[in-house]
């Protein structure tokens, strides 16, 4: 392969905030994926979320000491797994949701604070038809924080 030809692979697996602006309908102050790069078809993507302290959540969880909520931080890993299933799928968001169906053995290793850059790899552990089930993990500088297994499906939008 040729640097142009690399360039362009490499190109196609990173979702850039515009596109994670069209393929998930979530919307400030609830959207929780900045941009995701590896993405391969059907099987990973690794989603990224800055984290900063003007996040919504943090005046109250916990002031004087902020830490973003686990349940945040598996809702990221979720919407993660939708942008890959979106994308695989080619989901039209004015036709389609991504729902969340399920989540199982979630450990919260370390605390998530302001100022960390949260990486989220999640591998597709099985799919069928429109259901997918995932493993997803919220990393910080390489350290575990977060670790789980969550479900979701392709609905039609009400």
């Amino acid at each position: 392969m040729n640097d142009l030809t690399e360039q362009k692979n490499a190109a196609s697996n990173v979702i850039e905030i515009h596109e994670v602006l069209q393929r998930l309908p979530h919307r400030y102050p609830f959207l929780l994926v900045d941009r995701a790069v590896e993405y391969v078809p059907n099987k990973s993507i690794r989603g990224i979320k800055n984290v900063t302290i003007n996040e919504p959540f943090f005046p109250g969880h916990f002031p004087g000491a902020p830490v973003m909520p686990g349940v945040l931080q598996i809702e990221a890993l979720a919407q993660t797994g939708a942008l890959l299933m979106s994308k695989t799928l080619e989901a039209d968001i004015t036709k389609h949701l991504i729902l969340f169906m399920s989540v199982e053995n979630a450990r919260f290793k370390r605390p998530v604070m302001p100022g960390d850059v949260m990486e989220m790899p999640v591998e597709v552990l099985f799919q069928r038809r429109n259901i997918f089930k995932f493993r997803g993990r919220v990393e910080v500088n390489g350290e575990l924080a977060t670790d789980c297994e969550f479900a979701a499906m392709k609905a039609d939008r009400p």
